[in-house]
């Protein structure tokens, strides 16, 4: 049996070393033909099987948005409207109000609308509102229930809307939001975040409440297991300081579960990254197996992933604490991690304190978007220096988006391009 080249992650300090990740053949070629990708019915074809999101690049603008509005659409939560930024001038051009507790502004699978999630925080009421990208305006409401988060399968058949309160995912016409059919999820507690396999045969969603991770079949429509993550033996402690920018030292985490965030799949498709707001990091695991492969420490409340337009570097928002409400001017930062070598490569501060939340990626990969979200502002980063402007909007500004993006088709949450 040849010998392995083993990759361990190691984090700061002394009881932040992480686990075994990864294992390779010594002397494998990695420009060795690979065998293509055999997907589900209806879901567009795998371009690059060593990189997913190869066709979500700057070059990769789909004709089908070409007269879309170039905005920044932030949903607020506690004030119950969006805002609206044109991100050539830096300025709110827009705002209207939507129904109670929008969560996540989420692109169709088309690509051709833009729905603000209102999940009305455990009351009857919950809604999707259209919004236009041709025009920036919204359109009446559907009442659904409870749609903390919404998704959509990789065919295209189905919307998801992630009922969080519910412990449920209801499967809706894509257009109407008709309901088709419903997953129950009993043991996810705080169902949110999700992503899908590079073939489109499952998903998997984060369990917040419940410091584990739920597997959907999504061809037998089933639950097909659940995966309690494993937390790291030390975290960072979170204290009152004046030094803004930076957390406390590191604590032994007495943790038994920890409070699973966004979730994102790796180029290959091969493993899966999950942001832990309670283990100050990223878990790591394989997604096939359901087994945890490691853990990467990146800082204090870690909560949003997104990917680089290239698909080489996986940007993690982390909001500057552990509490679901948290107080503005924290020391929220952004981590850079490298795909290729699980390493934390560039950290970005926010100057005078922030709360990094969740957003995206410029169409053309320069800037990264989030929402301050205890700071009532958004944060625009230049992902070559990490240098931060900021526009003031709303109430508690979460799941933002930026539009257009480049892609084939939109899985849902706030521009889950492939």
């Amino acid at each position: 049996m040849p010998a392995a080249r083993i990759s361990v992650i190691l984090g700061a300090g002394a009881l932040l070393a992480g686990v075994l990740i990864a294992t390779e053949a010594a002397g494998e070629d990695p420009a060795a033909p690979i065998a293509p990708i055999t997907t589900v019915p209806g879901m567009p074809p795998v371009v690059d099987v060593r990189n997913l999101y190869s066709e979500t690049g700057p070059t990769h603008l789909s004709p089908a948005v070409g007269n879309h509005l170039e905005r920044v659409y932030v949903p607020n939560l506690r004030s119950n409207d969006v805002y609206v930024i044109d991100p050539a001038s830096m300025k709110v051009v827009d705002r209207f109000k939507v129904g109670v507790g929008p969560q996540h502004i989420v692109p169709s699978w088309d690509m051709q609308t833009l729905w603000v999630a209102n999940n009305a925080e455990r009351r009857p009421d919950g809604s999707l509102t259209p919004v236009n990208p041709r025009t920036g305006k919204p359109g009446p409401p559907i009442a659904v229930d409870d749609p903390y988060n919404l998704y959509f399968t990789p065919d295209g058949k189905s919307a998801i809307v992630v009922a969080e309160a519910r412990k449920r995912l209801d499967f809706r016409d894509p257009q109407t939001m008709k309901l088709q059919y419903s997953i129950a999820t009993a043991n996810c507690g705080g169902i949110n975040h999700a992503d899908f396999s590079i073939d489109g045969r499952y998903a998997i969603f984060t369990c917040e409440f419940q410091g584990s991770v739920v597997k959907i079949d999504l061809v037998e429509r089933k639950v097909a297991g659940y995966l309690k993550l494993t937390m790291p033996r030390t975290r960072l402690q979170e204290v009152a300081t004046t030094q803004l920018f930076d957390p406390g030292a590191s604590e032994i985490c007495s943790l038994s579960q920890g409070m699973p965030q966004d979730i994102r799949i790796s180029p290959d498709g091969k493993r899966y990254y999950i942001a832990d707001m309670q283990a100050d990091g990223v878990h790591v695991i394989d997604g096939d197996a359901m087994k945890q492969i490691g853990f990467i420490p990146t800082g204090l409340g870690t909560h949003g992933l997104y990917p680089s337009r290239d698909g080489k570097l996986l940007y993690v928002a982390n909001r500057g604490t552990h509490k679901i409400h948290g107080a503005p001017h924290g020391p929220g930062r952004v981590a850079v991690i490298d795909f290729a070598t699980d390493k934390v490569v560039a950290t970005w501060p926010v100057p005078g304190g922030g709360s990094p939340d969740m957003g995206n990626v410029s169409g053309d990969g320069q800037w990264l978007w989030l929402s301050g979200r205890y700071d009532d502002v958004v944060y625009r980063f230049d992902t070559s220096t990490g240098a931060v402007t900021q526009v003031s909007v709303g109430q508690e500004p979460h799941g933002m988006t930026v539009w257009p993006q480049p892609g084939r088709y939109s899985l849902g949450h706030t521009g889950n391009m492939r």
